[in-house]
């Protein structure tokens, strides 16, 4: 009982100090980068960029209507890109596109970010979700062959702008209301880390996922970080790499493998679950990213394996 009490002290402080850290973290970036996306929506200048993406959907595989919400998806956050698309006269088959596409590349600005800060490029972070969302859609045109005809034009496909004191008021609100979630979040899930690891539990979850992260190409010692970006995002799952990093026992190759898999396929709960509400295919949301997932590591690993010959793999076993 002595030794339980102590190993749930000793794991709940070291929990709180790092979820701590992580929280303050998170908020720096969060904040900032929010405010400057809401004033980017408020000012009016994200429903013009769209242009700049008209004539590449045809190139997707989708009318010119769906570059609205692509781009307010991967500016604004994947709420803003669902709320775009159910305003616009889609068929089933043209959401289901655009959501696999949000799915991939949302809010890349603060993810890209988060990314950058706890073990890979930005940028490399940025247009390798980008390019996998193009190519997930290239690839599945056989089975959606007739999704880039335009259905119709809506009625308006911008909103009146509202006053910044209404944008302003509506983005501390929501902000509020994030910080509280994320505070909670990453509090509890760096504290149950910490326990797991000082308990010796981890190392049972890390064998029950071990199979199926060698499918997905990770290395086991990150298992925790992609649970935590699996169900929750990658923001969250940034931040327990960020943790999990420090301690200097994880090659930045096997970081950036798993950034690479998260960005592409991550937060798969929430997000998935809001899209098939809508009636979308599940199956459609879920597998084609999946596979992308596993792909895109593996053709890491196999350009790695071809500038170094010599090394036969870069995570341990």
């Amino acid at each position: 009982m002595e030794e339980t009490f102590k190993i749930l002290k000793q794991g709940t402080g070291a929990g709180l100090g790092k979820g701590w850290h992580s929280f303050v973290w998170m908020m720096k970036i969060i904040v900032p980068i929010s405010f400057l996306t809401m004033l980017l929506v408020w000012s009016g200048w994200l429903h013009y960029l769209d242009a700049l993406l008209k004539p590449a959907m045809g190139f997707i595989n989708l009318p010119p209507s769906a570059a609205l919400p692509i781009v307010i998806g991967m500016l604004a956050g994947i709420y803003g890109g669902i709320a775009a698309m159910v305003s616009l006269p889609l068929t089933p088959d043209q959401m289901t596109l655009v959501g696999i596409f949000l799915l991939t590349a949302h809010n890349l600005i603060q993810e890209g970010i988060i990314q950058g800060k706890s073990g890979i490029h930005p940028l490399k972070a940025t247009f390798c979700r980008i390019g996998c969302a193009v190519l997930t859609l290239v690839l599945l045109t056989p089975w959606f062959p007739h999704t880039a005809e335009d259905i119709g034009t809506p009625l308006a496909t911008t909103a009146l702008q509202p006053l910044f004191a209404t944008a302003l008021q509506n983005w501390l609100v929501s902000t509020a209301w994030l910080t509280g979630q994320v505070f909670l979040i990453i509090m509890s899930l760096l504290t149950i880390l910490e326990l797991l690891k000082i308990s010796g539990w981890i190392r049972y979850i890390v064998a029950l996922l071990l199979p199926f992260l060698k499918v997905m190409g990770l290395d086991r010692k990150l298992a925790f970080s992609w649970i935590t970006a699996i169900i929750f995002g990658v923001a969250y799952g940034g931040s327990v790499i960020m943790e999990e990093s420090k301690g200097g026992n994880i090659a930045r190759e096997a970081v950036e493998a798993l950034h690479l898999s998260i960005g592409i396929n991550h937060s798969m709960i929430e997000d998935t679950l809001l899209l098939v509400a809508l009636g979308l295919s599940a199956f459609w949301l879920y597998v084609p990213r999946l596979l992308m997932a596993i792909a895109a590591v593996h053709l890491l690993k196999l350009w790695r394996l071809i500038k170094q010959p010599g090394v036969r793999s870069q995570y341990p076993e």
